[in-house]
This record gives C-alpha cells, sequence and structure tokens, in this order.
C-alpha cells in the first residue's frame, strides 16, 4: 500500500532507528533509502539492516546533476523505484510512532486528502535546541496555519518533509520533485503544487504520531535553520522586517538595560516596569508552547530563543542575498527558492 523512502546523507546517528519504526509499520510494503553520497558509517548500517529487513533497498545516488537539490535528487531516485499507490517520504532522522502509517492512511480518506503530512514531535537534549527550536515552531505555527492549509477553499499551503505522504498517481502527474528541484523548501512546494491542482491536503501535528531530532550539535543546528529560515517567514526584506519587529526582544532588552542603570542610582520605576513587561512576554510565549504542544519548560528560555532566532533570520537572509547556502557538505547558490 505504502512505499517509503528514506533520502540519507551521513545520517549515522539515526538512520536505524528510522528504518526499523518504518519496517514496523504493516501498511509499508517497501522501504527504499538513498544513500547520499554518505561519507561516514550510514552505508556499513544500511548494509547491516538490508540482512535481516526484506523489505529494505538501498540505492546509491551517484553524482548530483547541475540543478538540483541533493535531497530533492534523492528522493526522485527513491520514488522511481517504488512501487506503491502511496509514496512516503521520511526523513533519516525521524522515527514513525506505532500505527503512524495506518493512522495517516485513515486520514487521507477521512479528510479526501492527496497529500497528508505531519509535524514531528521535537525530541531536544541540548541547551541549545531547547532555546531555539521551541521558539521557531511557536513562529512557524503563526505562518503555517493547520487550519487554513487544510481549508480547500484557501490557497494556503504547507507539509513538513519529515513526514510527507502523497498519492503516487498525483505526485506523478506534477511532475514530482523533478518539478521542484532547486526548491531549498521542498516540502512547501510541492504542497502548493497540489493544492494548486485542486487535490486536499491534510497537515497536522504529529505527537504521539511521528518524532525527530534533527540537530545533533549546535552547529548542525545554526547551518539548518539559517538555510531556510528566511524562506519560511517569506523571503523578502519586508516580511523579515516585519518578523523582526514582532520577535525580537527590542523592548524588553531595552527597559532591563535602562532599568539596571536607574536602579544603581535608588530609582526602581523602570526596572519594576520591565520586569512587567518581560512577564508578560513569557505569558504570552508559555501560551504559544501551549498551543503547538511544546514543553512549556522551555519558557525560561524565552527571552535568548527570541533574540537566537533573530539572529538566524538575520543569517539566513545574509546567506540567501549574498553568499551562498551550505547543507550536508554541499552548497547552493544564493537566492536558491
Amino acid at each position: 500500500m505504502i512505499s517509503a523512502i528514506v533520502p540519507a546523507r551521513d545520517e549515522e546517528a539515526s538512520i536505524a532507528r528510522a528504518v526499523e519504526s518504518l519496517e514496523a509499520q504493516p501498511e509499508v510494503c517497501e522501504i527504499t533509502v538513498v544513500n547520499d553520497g554518505s561519507t561516514d558509517r550510514t552505508g556499513s548500517i544500511l548494509a547491516e539492516l538490508s540482512l535481516r529487513i526484506r523489505s529494505l533497498r538501498v540505492i546509491e545516488t551517484g553524482e548530483l546533476p547541475r540543478g538540483w537539490i541533493g535531497k530533492n535528487y534523492a528522493v526522485t531516485v527513491g520514488a522511481r523505484a517504488a512501487s506503491g499507490d502511496w509514496l512516503l517520504f521520511v526523513d533519516a532522522d525521524t522515527m514513525l510512532q506505532p500505527g503512524a502509517a495506518r493512522r495517516a492512511l485513515s486520514d487521507a480518506r477521512e479528510y479526501s486528502a492527496a497529500l497528508v503530512s505531519y509535524s514531528p514531535e521535537q525530541e531536544m537534549k541540548t541547551l541549545g535546541e531547547e532555546i531555539l527550536i521551541p521558539f521557531v515552531y511557536t513562529r512557524l505555527a503563526e505562518h503555517f496555519s493547520f487550519e487554513r492549509i487544510n481549508d480547500p477553499r484557501l490557497p494556503d499551503a504547507a507539509a513538513n518533509g519529515q513526514f510527507l505522504m502523497i498519492r503516487r498517481d498525483v505526485y506523478e502527474s506534477l511532475g514530482g520533485h523533478a518539478a521542484i528541484r532547486s526548491c531549498v523548501l521542498e516540502d512547501v512546494a510541492l504542497a502548493r503544487l497540489v493544492k494548486s491542482s485542486g487535490q486536499n491536503i491534510h497537515f497536522a501535528s504529529g505527537q504521539g504520531i511521528v518524532r525527530t531530532r534533527m540537530y545533533r550539535s549546535f552547529r548542525a543546528m545554526w547551518q539548518g535553520w539559517t538555510k531556510n529560515l528566511y524562506a519560511l517567514v517569506g523571503g523578502t526584506p519586508g516580511t523579515m522586517a516585519r518578523e523582526l519587529l514582532e520577535t525580537f526582544p527590542w523592548l524588553e532588552i531595552a527597559l532591563l538595560a535602562l532599568g539596571i542603570i536607574e536602579a544603581r542610582h535608588g530609582r526602581w520605576l523602570v526596572l519594576i516596569a520591565a520586569a512587567l513587561v518581560l512577564a508578560g512576554s513569557h505569558v504570552r510565549y508559555a501560551h504559544a508552547l501551549r498551543r503547538n504542544r511544546l514543553p512549556r519548560s522551555v519558557i525560561q528560555y524565552y527571552l535568548a530563543g527570541a533574540s537566537l532566532y533573530g539572529a538566524a533570520l538575520i543569517a539566513s537572509y545574509w546567506k540567501t542575498a549574498h553568499g551562498s547556502i551550505a547543507w550536508k557538505g554541499r552548497k547552493y547558490p544564493a537566492g536558491t527558492p
């Protein structure tokens, strides 16, 4: 019923967990992992998995063709080899919970959706992850509303490439990932193609369905978010400026600095005002965390999260406008959509 396709480039830390979680899904008839030029132990781990998982097939990509993003080419290679009626694209850092594939098929039927995608639960094990990732996801929820995306009357479209299941006939009729070969935000681009063709999308929270640990170091996290954050919030200087005005804690920082200076001279009013403003910001952040089913314990990192988010957004803009986008050992030209 479902052909799972997993692009893998230097994923030795997570590839086994991803493949094993797919094997545990009865609805997944075949698993194709596309080894995209890995230089770590990914290849040897896959060779070992192939000995005990009969449904697993490993394909090597070879050289990346000109004009392609690496992931888009890898999943295209995997899709060409797949035979299922549904194609399930899963990132190598993602793990399906029991019943995930069955739930996706059920949602596809219930909502008459040609594309089903879930935003995974986030595993966060370092301070840097707890500071930045929840803040990023509360902001993405403001830009990509599940309700608007799932409403067939509205043009809003988005998906999460960590878990994206699409009907094979629809995928092929739209040209698949070849039609968006140069897009860094391939999941959003594919969702827009699907919805603009008149097909329904079902995009939802992945709580209890799928989970992921996206980054295992601060360097990888910084590289990952600065690769696409500017595009995610709109991809124009105007949308970036609005996002910074809405999210960067300009007022809180200014009031705190002024309050500390005033307090040294025995004047506490500004510091009290700063504390009240900061408390209000924390309350708003707590509500956003609750709405998005993120751990409220990270509320303590609000000020650091908002500041780091602003820095990442500016860096993402700079890379897109003036430099190049680097990911997984490859560089793509500035301005890659």
